[in-house]
């Protein structure tokens, strides 16, 4: 059964409003694990296929990584609910998470074989989720409602930064810095390596950052915090109290998990095969050790950027959309033009065409990583947000792991090893979550003293 209601939780504190410096402290962290997750995005297709795998052995290769985030990830949100230490509630996790990442980034570039580097992603994947989740009830405990959607706002504008210097950092090397690698059979490019390290110091850096410059608020009583804590020990509970909090799941958080499912969905078919089917259907590319494949490669992390520059720019605009349109109905249209932009990937054979396509993908990340997290923390009992914030993960990491095991076989049985299709078909789920937005709704729907 569910625990009872006498922890009082940081969230029932009362929160004065926080200045932009404040936020913009809070949120800072995310710059560096985007810059993480924007190197493994842009790039680990491409080091599989170095290494020498096929098209169809690409999705299973990514399989660990989102089977460890849909167990980590309410575990930690669950641990963090009912943690309380010198470095507070949730700043323990991220310093775990970026020193854990910092080790993964690090040895990613030393792979000689491709299970090295599935390894290396699943730790660098699950390291990265020890980070991450944590950083979404941290917004939910520190801000009050009414600059929630701000907050997310945000961690948007720093992940769209971050992931734009991270998927351009390979081609900026090559182009701009001229440096060159020799290379080898399945050799990992020096600019690719050089840019695993610079992510690794931008990830401890960046969330240090966060650590140092932000405070939590305490439990309102802190012996009743120690005495709840004690009395839920034990290696079932934290199994029962995520298990009683999916059965409890608030309305709006299922349906929009509906959403979520669709989008991550269309999100994974495009970072598993876009920098790869830049390389092979745009430049031609028909051998993986040519300068031709890493040109490509280069050029779909620079799209990558393109799109994470519009996330970073459009974010600064979704708070005074939201308030016009609703959360809602913003979300919708964005997710539309993610759709547009994938689907239009099929008509697009020349490569600056490509950053046409990557402004509506951006206009949807920069909504997907603010517009769900703002709606569910308005439905989120207090005490529980660490664990829900965790369990709504699910809906990420499900469609990466469907994706994982099957799309393989749809690749070599239906989409006949076409990169493009493949992208095109996440294109199509990304509209069909446009449809499905509008049956969700948000309990401060044009409601703009609540945004």
């Amino acid at each position: 059964m569910a625990a009872p209601s006498v922890l009082r939780s940081a969230s029932t504190v009362y929160k004065p409003a926080k200045s932009s410096l404040q936020i913009f402290n809070m949120s800072f962290g995310f710059l560096g694990i985007q810059f993480g997750w924007g190197l493994q995005q842009a790039n680990m297709s491409a080091i599989y296929e170095y290494l020498g795998a096929r098209p169809d052995q690409i999705p299973i290769l990514w399989l660990a990584a989102p089977l460890t985030g849909l167990l980590i990830q309410p575990l930690i949100g669950h641990m963090s609910d009912r943690t309380w230490g010198p470095l507070g509630r949730r700043r323990p996790y991220f310093l775990v998470g970026a020193i854990l990442s910092t080790i993964a980034l690090l040895a990613m570039p030393s792979a000689k074989t491709l299970l090295f580097a599935a390894t290396m992603l699943w730790i660098l994947d699950a390291s990265i989720n020890i980070s991450m989740e944590p950083f979404r009830a941290f917004v939910a405990d520190l801000l009050p409602e009414g600059q929630r959607t701000r907050g997310f706002a945000m961690q948007s504008i720093f992940i769209g930064l971050g992931a734009v210097i991270a998927s351009s950092l390979p081609w900026f090397l090559t182009n701009v810095v001229h440096l060159h690698s020799e290379g080898g059979t399945h050799a990992i490019p020096l600019t690719v390596r050089i840019s695993f390290y610079a992510g690794a110091a931008a990830f401890l850096g960046a969330v240090l950052y966060t650590i140092f410059t932000t405070k939590e608020y305490p439990p309102e009583d802190l012996e009743l915090f120690r005495a709840h804590k004690q009395a839920s020990k034990g290696p079932g509970v934290a199994v029962r109290e995520i298990l009683t909090a999916v059965r409890e799941m608030p309305m709006t958080m299922r349906r929009l998990g509906g959403v979520q499912l669709l989008t991550w969905l269309g999100l994974f078919c495009m970072w598993l095969y876009f920098p790869v089917a830049v390389a092979h259907n745009v430049f031609g590319a028909t051998d993986t050790n040519s300068q031709l494949y890493r040109d490509g490669v280069e050029w779909g992390g620079l799209c990558f950027g393109a799109y994470s520059a519009v996330c970073f720019a459009f974010s600064f605009a979704l708070p005074t959309l939201a308030r016009r349109l609703g959360r809602k109905h913003t979300h919708s249209v964005c997710l539309a033009c993610g759709a547009a932009g994938l689907l239009g990937v099929l008509l697009m054979h020349n490569k600056y065409l490509l950053l046409l396509s990557m402004t509506g993908v951006g206009i949807a990340w920069a909504s997907t990583l603010s517009m769900p997290y703002a709606m569910l923390a308005a439905v989120l009992p207090p005490r529980k947000t660490g664990v829900y914030m965790g369990i709504f993960n699910f809906f990420v990491v499900l469609p990466e792991i469907l994706a994982s095991l099957f799309f393989g076989l749809i690749m070599i049985h239906v989409l006949h090893n076409n990169r493009i299709y493949a992208i095109a078909a996440g294109g199509i789920c990304m509209a069909l979550a446009a449809l499905l937005m509008q049956r969700v709704d948000d309990p401060q729907t044009l409601s703009v003293a609540n945004i």
